[in-house]
């Protein structure tokens, strides 16, 4: 069933000279329920921008974006964002940080507290449940935002580069940590990126976008089986697929390569 339905989306901004920017145009798009779907495109494309209108922070100039099967009117808990940069509390504990969503709903303590021990060990924070954000590396603060983001039981995760900010082995172990805590509890998962490999290793799907305005140009099934292993990475056939991709991009490609 259809979680994510993007229908016939324009986003046209304002320029600092009142001249209209389109930043998409006319975008069609269907994320299946538990379905995980990579976008991919150049900057400026409008990754983000199609990412604000799903997650609520903006509306389309024309179209509609339906989540469930309510339209899209603003930020809601059936949705969660984990942003490229940090998004802890400072002032809290790990614990306090992946808890902080069910407790301001009301969800008995118990019931939040177990979910936050399951997120934890999924994502390898065991044993730092009451360290504060500045005890811990760029990483392991990622860890506790998607250990966050689950323990909210929203329907829809949206992860806006996520990993873009980290060294490279440090954002490979974080794209097993996302592929485990996917395993441990599916959900309906769209992540906007850069990086063609990451989008190959980790989606179902990977959707392409044009330069902008922002079109999709192409849609590409990754056919790997899970649970995917670090070797996948070395497979004949996954470098195929990514420079397929890849090519399918066309102008702005190298960039996305770089």
């Amino acid at each position: 069933m259809t979680q994510i339905a993007v229908r016939g989306v324009t986003k046209r901004f304002s320029s600092r000279r009142g001249e209209d920017v389109v930043a998409l145009s006319d975008v069609d798009l269907d994320v299946d329920g538990l379905e995980t779907v990579a976008v991919v495109g150049p900057s400026g494309c409008g990754k983000s921008t199609l990412l604000n209108l799903i997650a609520g922070f903006s509306s389309a100039s024309e179209g509609e974006v339906v989540v469930g099967r309510r339209r899209v009117s603003g930020p809601g808990p059936d949705r969660a964002v984990v942003f490229q940069g940090d998004a802890v509390f400072p002032w809290l504990t790990v614990r306090g940080n992946v808890t902080y969503g069910p407790r301001m709903r009301g969800v008995p303590k118990r019931e939040y507290e177990q979910r936050a021990e399951r997120f934890l060990h999924v994502v390898g924070l065991d044993g730092f449940a009451d360290a504060y954000p500045k005890e811990l590396s760029g990483g392991m603060r990622k860890r506790v935002d998607l250990a966050r983001a689950w323990t909210n039981e929203p329907d829809v995760l949206i992860l806006d580069e996520p990993f873009g900010a980290l060294d490279v082995l440090t954002k490979e172990a974080m794209q097993q940590a996302l592929l485990a805590i996917v395993a441990e509890e599916p959900k309906t998962t769209i992540l906007i990126t850069h990086d063609i490999e990451e989008a190959v290793f980790v989606a179902d799907r990977v959707v392409a976008m044009s330069p902008r305005p922002g079109r999709i140009v192409a849609e590409v099934t990754v056919p790997f089986r899970r649970p995917r292993r670090p070797e996948l990475r070395a497979d004949p056939e996954f470098q195929r697929l990514r420079m397929e991709i890849l090519g399918l991009l066309g102008h702005g490609a190298e960039e996305v390569a770089a």
